[in-house]
């Protein structure tokens, strides 16, 4: 278990320096435009509020409270998971990184009211209109990772 809280430890500073970085330091949120060309036309810095789901979804609604609510339920029960059967450490890692993530984004809930997203990547003369975080990127990878490695089959023995 404590690779998952090394890992997620890891995942969670990772997304709060670089929000704090790019959103404060670098000013983005007050930025005229919103956007700061970092390696054109590939990787560019655009400042969005997410306070909804994935993509914006449901963002109309007050969420906050329900979204802050259901990452903590989910990093609870991924954790109580894995106490109950032996894992490998590719497990315990892909649940840091989800753990990490999750928690990451309920930080700027209760910060911001919002998630603050900055990373927006085009390619190949296609504008992806959509900004994502290094939380983000962390709880995609966890929960690709879960699901692909998570059951061995193996249950601890219990005494």
């Amino acid at each position: 278990m404590r690779l998952v809280f090394w890992t997620g430890f890891a995942v969670f500073m990772l997304d709060q320096i670089s929000k704090y970085y790019v959103v404060h330091w670098l000013g983005l949120a007050n930025h005229p435009t919103g956007r700061i060309a970092v390696f054109p036309p590939y990787l560019e810095f655009r400042m969005a509020w997410n306070r909804g789901v994935n993509f914006g979804l449901f963002a109309d609604f007050d969420m906050r409270w329900v979204l802050i609510g259901l990452a903590l339920v989910i990093s609870g029960a991924v954790l109580v998971w894995l106490r109950n059967a032996v894992r490998s450490k590719w497990v315990y890692i892909t649940a840091g990184l989800l753990i990490g993530g999750a928690l990451g984004n309920v930080i700027d809930r209760l910060i911001y009211g919002a998630v603050a997203d900055f990373l927006n990547v085009s390619c190949c003369a296609i504008n992806n209109p959509y900004a994502f975080n290094v939380a983000d990127v962390a709880i995609f990878a966890g929960a690709v990772g879960l699901a692909f490695l998570g059951d061995d089959g193996k249950r601890k023995k219990t005494a």
